[in-house]
């Protein structure tokens, strides 16, 4: 069960779920994977509705990353419980739970 406070998001894929939470590590290494120049330029993508499937695949692997998921599922072939859409929305939240304070979490 993920904890919100954590700043952990759960994560359906192939029927196991997985908690992920963005680390400074993890958030480092997608920003790299995504070519942002700032965590502000990468969360803008989410924000204005311009992000890509691959932007949501780099998040949710950097979910997986900081949330130590042992294996690592693999996202681009697995099934995602809910869709693309719940993906989606999944690293939208994990994006806000990264830098929300708790109280508003």
């Amino acid at each position: 069960m993920s904890n919100p406070w954590r700043g952990e998001v759960s994560l359906t894929v192939d029927g196991i779920a997985y908690d992920m939470r963005l680390t400074l590590g993890a958030l480092a290494e997608l920003e790299a994977a995504m070519a942002a120049d700032s965590l502000v330029a990468l969360v803008q993508r989410f924000e204005g509705g311009t992000c890509s499937s691959a932007d949501v695949l780099a998040v949710l692997n950097a979910g997986l990353m900081g949330g130590r998921a042992d294996p690592m599922p693999d996202l681009a072939h697995g099934e995602i419980s809910g869709g693309p859409m719940k993906a989606a929305q999944v690293a939208a939240q994990l994006l806000v739970r990264a830098f929300a304070m708790p109280d508003t979490v």
